[in-house]
């Protein structure tokens, strides 16, 4: 069972990280190992019927054996051999408990990436819908947290979409690398189960055998997944991050679905709080966490020992379940998102002009003037106008730079200073960025 609290936790990965799902995949190793060993004639062909037909556990019973043993997998043995019978001694035949727990796993944790690329998918089409609805609507781009130039409010997004296509492949790619079994003994060595079981138990199981286990399979390959979920809860904190700037009072660009009897405050009736980005940003933290404790899992004592093994019993079930619900909240966000384009107009003029100081900039510098004397010109004027600002007072740039004798030649050429400030030139290659990728015509946005 996951350690998050019930609210959080999917119905999908409670499904796979159940007592009774684990215990399935256990006893899927146990027979196919059954099975490996009768193509060699180690047990009789009517033994491998009656394992068959009679192989089966109770996770009470397993609970009520571990309680006197203090181990779980002789636990789920002996209550499998109890229900078969006296063919029941061919059960675990020449295994250590590991063989079996970390080729269960293997399973375990690829049905898991694969719910969570799955979801993912998901926010993909989600922000390439957004981004595309939006890729002309100019909004403040912004570094530092203060107006830098005019972008578009779709490219903005679009970034983010980039970024959920690249954590889709990373998790595809970890997902292969977790496919292997380990069916080699107590230390690695096929001493009492010959490599050719461990070769018939992964065909089956479709998997691949590690190629070199110890008692277990190296835990470099789930600190590659842990982290890959890391990096892909950093990448959705990215995304939830910019939302709840966005949704401040003072910006009011975006916000949230919020819900007809929805409530923000206990205190306060009027508030409109960003709870779901908030709560991603939270769980992204843990997964952070759960990554460094993967990673201190890599180092273990000679052929194993088993400090791994109760940390994972929490972060395994844990990371994967944080990352599936902080992707449903993303795409939740993102599908109910509302845009406010008169705020993304109105917060394009909030500083008089300043935006387009870097193209005036270099059209003095076009004209002639050296870039010591067009940079000192222009911040000049757009001091002036932060200035007026933090008075509560009104100034434009493109008003101060009328009256500057040291720009009266971006006055006399085409539309003169109108020319500067137009969005449309900082916007002409939107278009060009969004031709790169191909999803937009798969979803029939073009």
């Amino acid at each position: 069972m996951t350690v998050l609290i019930e609210k959080y936790t999917t119905e999908a990965m409670r499904k796979i990280w159940s007592d009774e799902n684990r215990f399935r995949k256990w006893l899927d190793v146990e027979l196919a190992v059954c099975r490996a060993w009768a193509a060699d004639g180690a047990i009789p062909a009517d033994d491998l019927a009656r394992i068959e037909s009679r192989a089966s556990f109770s996770a009470k019973r397993i609970a009520e054996i571990e309680e006197e043993t203090q181990h779980d997998v002789i636990a789920f043995v002996t209550n499998v051999a109890e229900n078969i019978g006296p063919s029941g001694r061919f059960v675990h035949l020449g295994l250590t408990s590991s063989d079996v727990i970390d080729t269960a796993a293997s399973m375990l944790i690829s049905d898991a990436l694969g719910v969570v690329a799955g979801a993912a998918e998901g926010l993909y089409e989600s922000l390439a819908r957004l981004a595309w609805k939006y890729r002309h609507t100019p909004c403040a781009g912004r570094s530092h947290g203060i107006h830098a130039e005019p972008t578009s409010f779709g490219l903005k997004f679009l970034g983010f979409f980039s970024e959920v296509s690249r954590d889709i492949e990373r998790l595809r790619n970890v997902r292969e690398e977790i496919r292997v079994c380990k069916i080699s003994g107590a230390v690695g060595t096929y001493a009492n189960c010959p490599p050719r079981v461990e070769t018939r138990v992964a065909a089956e199981l479709n998997l691949k055998p590690d190629p070199v286990s110890s008692q277990i399979i190296q835990r470099d390959r789930h600190a590659s997944i842990v982290s890959a979920l890391a990096l892909y809860g950093a990448g959705l904190e990215r995304l939830a991050l910019e939302i709840r700037h966005l949704q401040r009072t003072e910006v009011l660009e975006v916000m949230e679905p919020f819900g007809k009897k929805q409530k923000g405050s206990s205190a306060m009736p009027h508030k409109k709080n960003p709870i779901l980005s908030e709560r991603v940003c939270g769980l992204a933290r843990l997964l952070r966490g759960y990554a460094v404790v993967a990673l201190e899992n890599v180092a273990l004592w000679h052929e194993r020992d088993i400090s791994h093994s109760s940390a994972e019993r929490v972060i395994w079930p844990d990371a994967f379940n944080a990352a599936h619900y902080m992707t449903d909240m993303m795409k939740r966000v993102i599908d109910g998102l509302v845009v406010n384009e008169r705020m993304t107009e109105r917060n394009l003029e909030l500083t008089g002009g300043l935006i387009a100081s870097g193209r005036v900039l270099l059209a003095l510098v076009e004209r002639g003037m050296t870039r010591e004397d067009a940079y000192a010109a222009v911040r000049e004027n757009a001091m002036k106008c932060w200035d007026a600002a933090q008075r509560g007072e009104s100034a434009s740039l493109r008003a101060l730079l009328e009256t500057d004798p040291r720009t009266e030649t971006l006055r006399r050429v085409g539309d003169g200073l109108d020319e500067l400030f137009r969005l449309e030139f900082f916007l002409a290659h939107v278009d060009e960025i969004f031709a790169r990728f191909h999803i937009f015509e798969k979803l029939g946005l073009k």
